[in-house]
């Protein structure tokens, strides 16, 4: 079953806030509302929720389901 919540925790300050992810496409970017830090998932990662989140994003979820 495909999540669509996902806590996003900032590697800089450690601010952990629970994020509704987009269904149909990544997110590259995500600015932290603590540090205002931008994030950008890591190498080999296809969006910040895959790098920084407690769930992966839905399109990830998907294809390991499949």
């Amino acid at each position: 079953m495909t999540k669509y919540k996902s806590t996003i925790t900032c590697p800089s300050c450690g601010h952990s806030k629970e994020e509704v992810m987009p269904t149909n496409a990544c997110q590259y970017f995500y600015s932290c509302e603590k540090c205002g830090q931008v994030l950008k998932p890591k190498p080999g990662d296809c969006c910040v929720y895959c790098s920084y989140g407690s769930v992966a994003c839905p399109p990830v979820q998907q294809e390991k389901n499949e």
